[in-house]
């Protein structure tokens, strides 16, 4: 296998304790040692309505952390297109693309982001909003092209600029669109573990070259927590474990600190939140890089996408540069 990119997928948590704009400077610090590891992307996600998560004017976060670094790709993971005018998106990210060319990736997702009332208060119809997303890609597609002298609406910036477009999803109609289109993919597996396997099959298998990619380009997010020792990764990981459970029961918060989690959940809550985290790789080093060869072997990714909600953004670092680590000595094994 060719050597795989590893890139980072970041939600901007806000920690118990701490501030949005705490959880801000944090990211800030996080995309600068990503750049010096070498990951490939940064990419920040579109929440809405969150306490523990300080991403939802994503296009505006993207500009920060694009200020703050020079090399690294960074961009949504993603946009929730219903929620926004395919105009809007054009024209934000034709300027982040102006302010930062060469380096603004535009990730598109289906769903709103958020629960249904913070869906209207985006103000943007619901019925039928998922139904319009493949239309609203292929409007989104167009204002990114050169416009011609009669065309009466364009996005400024933004006409004529290369700025990449991925479908993101978390089932396989993203990746039937995707495929469709001719357009690089990613899959959730990082919360949605289900049907990774169907998706990246129905991609590769369907796709149709585009001129923007002429071959598949699948990547797949997955949780990594790494640190020196299996326990205390497990400590670490435990907060997301415990966002989890917060969500499922409604009551979203900030991130928190780490605790047992089985004082936490009942043994039901504990089943659900370990199915939607079966690819969540958790532990020190060897644990960490056993169960990533074994994933990247099993689904063969283009890229890996690496999340990790870690209460304590120094632990945050250290587990991407583990996972740094981890990347080089696998990429060595598959080019041996």
């Amino acid at each position: 296998m060719s050597p795989i990119p590893f890139s980072v997928l970041d939600l901007a948590p806000i920690p118990d304790g701490a501030t949005a704009g705490d959880a801000l400077r944090n990211s800030a610090a996080l995309a600068r040692q990503a750049e010096r590891l070498g990951y490939h992307r940064y990419w920040l996600a579109e929440h809405h309505n969150m306490p523990g998560i300080a991403s939802a004017a994503t296009a505006v976060v993207i500009a920060h952390v694009a200020a703050v670094t020079s090399t690294i790709r960074v961009g949504s993971g993603g946009v929730m297109l219903p929620n926004h005018a395919p105009l809007i998106i054009a024209e934000q990210f034709g300027t982040l693309e102006s302010l930062h060319p060469g380096r603004i990736d535009l990730g598109l997702g289906r769903a709103p982001g958020t629960d249904q009332r913070t869906a209207r208060a985006l103000r943007r119809e619901l019925a039928g909003s998922e139904n319009r997303f493949a239309e609203d890609v292929l409007e989104l597609q167009s204002y990114f092209r050169p416009a011609p002298p009669d065309q009466a609406v364009r996005a400024v910036p933004g006409a004529g600029l290369n700025v990449p477009i991925w479908l993101l999803g978390s089932s396989t109609y993203s990746a039937e669109l995707a495929a469709a289109l001719g357009l690089p993919f990613a899959f959730a597996a990082h919360f949605a573990p289900d049907l990774l396997g169907a998706a990246l099959q129905i991609y590769r298998a369907r796709f149709t070259p585009s001129a923007q990619l002429a071959k598949p380009h699948a990547m797949v997010c997955i949780t990594i927590c790494a640190a020196q020792t299996d326990a205390e990764a497990a400590h670490l990981f435990s907060s997301q474990q415990q966002a989890f459970v917060n969500l499922r029961r409604g009551r979203p918060g900030k991130l928190p600190l780490p605790a047992p989690i089985d004082e936490i959940c009942s043994p039901l809550e504990k089943a659900q939140i370990d199915h939607a985290l079966m690819y969540a790789m958790v532990g020190g080093p060897s644990t960490v890089a056993h169960r990533l060869e074994s994933f990247v072997t099993t689904f063969r990714p283009d890229e890996v996408m690496v999340a990790a909600m870690i209460h304590d953004p120094n632990a945050r670092e250290q587990s991407y540069n583990l996972v740094a680590n981890i990347q080089h000595q696998l990429n060595l094994k598959l080019a041996a």
